[in-house]
């Protein structure tokens, strides 16, 4: 199973015709996809005083959050499709993160504290956009988030696709790049 989780508002951006592009490979591959649309779904990213008090148990009263869980101990590949604003990921992504990846769930800890994964994810695939150059994105991508957070989980074999200059580069430019996603997917 693939599990795509989608973070734009947008619904005319080189985002959502990236999802789009990707979902209609899988579907033409006969290949079974579930998309977290977590814009589109009304996802609640803030960690609110009720929700942290559960949270420190492992626990969740979010229905969404339940549903994400399961999604994600379902899956063999995780795709992650998602704009870098300011550096880094938006905060609607920051918030899932923040509110999906429960102990006991995603992942554990040893009795002496260090962090176990719970998941065990075969293939991650990261795909951004950013008006940045790549290199300048690259230390939050693979010198934080690859092995500080989907790595310590249990998302494995991460592979990073960045489309830089995505406002002011060419269309040429990002169709080579949607080319280049669509041909590491049908792997």
């Amino acid at each position: 199973m693939i599990t795509i989780v989608y973070c734009h508002p947008y619904d005319k951006s080189f985002n959502h015709a990236i999802l789009q592009s990707v979902t209609d490979q899988l579907t033409a591959d006969g290949r079974e996809y579930d998309v977290i649309n977590l814009y589109g779904e009304g996802f609640n990213p803030v960690m609110e005083s009720s929700a942290l008090a559960l949270y420190s148990r492992g626990e969740t009263d979010d229905e969404m959050v339940l549903r994400y869980q399961k999604a994600l101990t379902d899956t063999d590949h995780l795709i992650y499709i998602f704009p870098i604003w300011w550096g880094m990921m938006p905060a609607m992504l920051k918030g899932f993160i923040d509110k999906v990846f429960l102990k006991g769930t995603v992942y554990d800890t040893t009795p002496e504290g260090a962090l176990m994964p719970c998941l065990s994810i075969d293939r991650t695939t990261l795909i951004t956009t950013s008006e940045e150059d790549s290199e300048i994105i690259a230390p939050f991508i693979k010198g934080y988030f690859t092995p500080l957070v989907l790595n310590t989980v249990g998302m494995n074999n991460v592979q990073w696709f960045n489309c830089d200059r995505v406002k002011s580069g060419s269309e040429v430019r990002r169709k080579e790049f949607m080319d280049e996603v669509l041909k590491y997917l049908a792997r």
